[in-house]
């Protein structure tokens, strides 16, 4: 199998709200192909982050939705530690939690976290040793 990420789909309590944080509060462009229940927003990297109900979700994959942190988080690496801080405020004015202040990190970046409306966290982080290339993350063979 091809290693490749073209969706990510988080289940949401509220999809209306949900839908709100992403496309009013972070500003991102949400897909024309966005029906009913899924909302879908185009990512610059070509992939997507799909929004849907969380207890339709886990009924289409067949699991158990227990509820509370489910061992992922999100991330998005940014040009520099200021863009971190201005992401990290961006997300709490947008209705957003912070999880974690951006700070120092021991593997020599620097990031902080953040969780969306529905408890997603999500880590926006500088990395010095890791190069992006039109925002798109570029690592080593």
């Amino acid at each position: 199998m091809e290693p490749r990420l073209n969706i990510i789909t988080l289940g949401v309590a509220d999809l209306e709200r949900a839908r709100a944080f992403y496309q009013d509060g972070l500003g991102w462009p949400m897909s024309s192909a966005s029906v009913g229940d899924f909302a879908i927003f185009k990512l610059s990297t070509g992939t997507a982050l799909a929004l849907y109900p969380r207890a339709l979700l886990a009924e289409d994959a067949r699991v158990n939705d227990s509820g509370g942190f489910g061992g992922i988080t999100l991330a998005q690496n940014l040009e520099s530690s200021q863009e971190v801080d201005k992401g990290l405020a961006a997300a709490v004015a947008a209705g957003g939690r912070l999880l974690k202040p951006a700070q120092k990190a021991e593997w020599g970046g620097y990031s902080g976290y953040f969780a969306d409306p529905d408890g997603h966290p999500w880590e926006l982080a500088w990395n010095p040793f890791v190069e992006l290339i039109a925002g798109n993350l570029s690592l080593p063979d």
